[in-house]
């Protein structure tokens, strides 16, 4: 099967950073060298302990383990790439691996809105109908949920046939550090508006339908909350709602910026900031966000790591 549809470019070039001194591609590398690794540890560490714990076992761990999942999943396809393009200059990427980190983009990101907008439901049922949460968010409707998830994996195809639908005949440098959609479609000949404009209605359907889901169910959470007497239950209330808040708005700031606004308005400068962002920034911060704010998550990882400790001095 021909995945090139006819083109005449065989790979392309990511710039992403070439306008970069190479000292400062060096310090580059060791930095994202250091978050990829951080973001990696933290998010498998995330998915250990929320499988191994039984204390951590309900429906808010259980999303946030595929959470992590994901997060993992995202920045092992896009950070790896951009190191060696850190240390390879003009470093070719082939055709079909463009189309691949594409479509697994694509997969992920949509995956990842699905399932925020599933973790708002679940505080939402958790906070307003706690006497029937277990009832309503029971293991099977919670596995449910998870698959419906994947519907990325359908929608990345549709979205994969859009980006490459037209020949690419013309230049072949993308101005990022990743392939991505908006920009690829830009490099293609023919009807590349068309392309633009199905793209953008695919973004707001996968990015605003999970976040009225998100608005509708905090809407709720916060009417049940001003009802209470209890200064304290607020504060209770509130504070387990606090970390998915700043998940969602560090996510979908930067998601919708870079693929809400196909035509881009804003320059390549402009971009790469919000593509490490989500890329590698987001990842990262997403265990630690869920960590610190959680007496449970982080009693779970003291026991996790004294287990560790405790299994090594046996074994000297």
């Amino acid at each position: 099967m021909d995945l090139r549809n006819g083109s005449t470019v065989s790979d392309f070039i990511l710039l992403g950073f070439e306008q970069n001194s190479p000292s400062t591609w060096a310090l580059l590398f060791a930095l994202f060298l250091v978050l990829y690794c951080l973001a990696m540890a933290m998010n498998s560490l995330i998915i250990f302990i929320t499988w191994t714990d039984p204390r951590l076992n309900s429906p808010m761990y259980f999303f946030l383990c595929h959470l992590s999942f994901l997060d993992v999943c995202f920045i092992t396809t896009t950070i790896p790439q951009m190191l060696i393009h850190l240390v390879v200059k003009n470093h070719p990427v082939s055709f079909t691996s463009c189309m691949t980190q594409m479509y697994l983009v694509f997969c992920v990101g949509v995956a990842e809105c699905i399932l925020l907008a599933f973790m708002a439901y679940d505080r939402y049922v958790a906070i307003c109908h706690p006497l029937s949460y277990a009832q309503i968010m029971s293991q099977q409707v919670c596995v449910k949920l998870v698959g419906t998830v994947f519907f990325g994996l359908i929608n990345g195809i549709f979205l994969e046939y859009m980006s490459f639908r037209n020949p690419f005949c013309r230049d072949n440098h993308i101005e990022n550090f990743f392939c991505k959609a908006p920009i690829v479609i830009t490099l293609s000949s023919g009807d590349t508006q068309f392309s633009m404009k199905v793209i953008f209605a695919d973004a707001i359907v996968a990015l605003l339908s999970p976040m009225v889901l998100i608005v509708i169910s905090y809407a709720c959470i916060l009417a049940s909350i001003l009802s209470r007497a209890s200064f304290s239950g607020r504060g209770m209330a509130l504070s387990t709602c606090a970390s998915h808040l700043t998940v969602v708005v560090f996510f979908y700031t930067s998601a919708m910026f870079s693929y809400m606004n196909p035509r881009s308005t804003h320059g390549p400068d402009k971009d790469k900031p919000f593509s490490l962002f989500y890329t590698i920034i987001t990842p990262m911060c997403n265990p630690i966000i869920y960590s610190f704010r959680n007496k449970e998550m982080k009693g779970a990882m003291v026991r996790a790591l004294g287990r560790t400790s405790l299994a090594q001095a046996v074994s000297v």
